[in-house]
C-alpha cells in the first residue's frame, strides 16, 4: 500500500472540492486509478458545507455558562457543544465527552483548530453525501472508480494524542467481519471485526498532520479493502452500547447525565 500526502491551498467556502483535489494531484504529478482511495480531511468538507460558526454570533445560555466554568472553555463554545451533542457524559479541562453521530468524541466534533480566527468548525452535516458526491464527480472527470474516505481525528481512552477516525466512506466496505475465521492455530474467532476504514483514516491522518501542514488530501493506492458501490455513514461503523467494551463496562446508558 502506498500513500501520498496532497498539499492544497487554504480551502474556502463554496470551493469546488473536486477541482481542488484533482488540480492538487496534477501539480504533484499524480493521477487517480481504479480502486484508489482519496482520504479527505473532514475540515475541508466543513468549509464546503458552510459549517463554520462565528463565536461572536453565539448567545450562551445559562447552562452554557455553567459548562464553560466547569470545563474551562468559553461560554460560546460551550453553547455550540450543547447544541451539537446528542449526549454529554462529562469531561476534563478543555474537553467534553459527547456522543455525536454514533461516535464518542470530544466537544461534539467542534474544533477551533484550522478555523478562521473567532470561528469554530462543526462536523459536516452529511459527510456520507459528500463522499458519494465527490466519488461521482471524480468518476465523471477522470473515468476512474475510486473510494472516498472522510477523515477526522479522535482520542483513545488512556492514550496520549489523536489518531484517525472515519466519518464516512463511499466505494468500499469500512468493516471486515472476521467472526468464524480461523487463527494460525485453527481456533475460530468469536468477536473480531477489523475497522478497515478507521485504520486507513489513521494512516492518512499521519500524513495530514494536526497543525499547518495544508495536506487535507491523501491518495491511497493498493489498499487491501473490498470495493463496492455503496455509501456508509458513522452509523454503519457503530456498535450498540451494550456490546461496547468501554460503554458497557462503565455501565453508561444513552442519556445525558451532566
Amino acid at each position: 500500500m502506498r500513500l501520498y500526502g496532497i498539499k492544497t491551498g487554504i480551502i474556502k467556502m463554496n470551493d469546488n472540492l473536486t477541482d481542488v483535489i484533482l488540480e492538487a494531484l496534477n501539480k504533484q504529478g499524480l493521477q487517480v486509478e481504479d480502486n484508489d482511495i482519496l482520504a479527505l480531511a473532514s475540515k475541508i468538507i466543513t468549509y464546503a458545507d458552510g459549517c463554520l460558526k462565528k463565536l461572536k454570533d453565539v448567545k450562551p445560555s445559562g447552562k452554557a455558562v455553567e459548562f464553560a466554568e466547569k470545563f474551562s472553555i468559553s461560554p460560546e463554545f460551550a453553547e455550540l457543544i450543547l447544541c451539537e451533542a446528542e449526549e454529554i457524559y462529562g469531561g476534563v479541562e478543555k474537553a467534553v465527552l459527547t456522543l455525536k453521530n454514533h461516535v464518542l468524541t470530544a466537544n461534539a466534533g467542534i474544533d477551533k483548530k484550522n478555523a478562521p480566527m473567532g470561528e469554530a468548525a462543526l462536523w459536516p452535516r452529511n459527510p456520507e453525501k459528500w463522499a458519494e458526491l465527490i466519488r461521482k464527480r471524480v468518476k465523471e472527470r477522470t473515468g476512474r472508480n475510486v473510494g472516498i474516505l472522510i477523515v477526522d481525528s479522535r482520542v483513545t481512552p488512556l492514550r496520549i494524542g489523536t489518531t484517525g477516525l472515519a466519518l464516512a466512506v463511499a466505494g468500499f466496505k469500512p468493516v471486515k467481519d472476521f467472526r468464524g475465521e480461523k487463527d494460525i492455530f485453527g481456533k475460530k474467532l468469536l468477536i473480531t471485526y477489523h475497522a478497515v476504514a478507521d485504520d486507513l483514516a489513521s494512516a492518512a491522518h499521519l500524513l495530514m498532520g494536526e497543525a499547518a501542514e495544508k495536506t487535507p488530501v491523501v491518495l491511497i493506492k493498493g489498499a487491501p479493502v473490498d470495493f463496492d458501490d455503496k455509501v456508509y455513514s458513522s452509523a454503519d461503523m457503530a456498535m450498540p452500547f451494550n456490546n461496547c467494551l468501554f460503554m458497557g463496562s462503565l455501565n453508561v446508558k444513552n442519556f445525558n447525565n451532566v
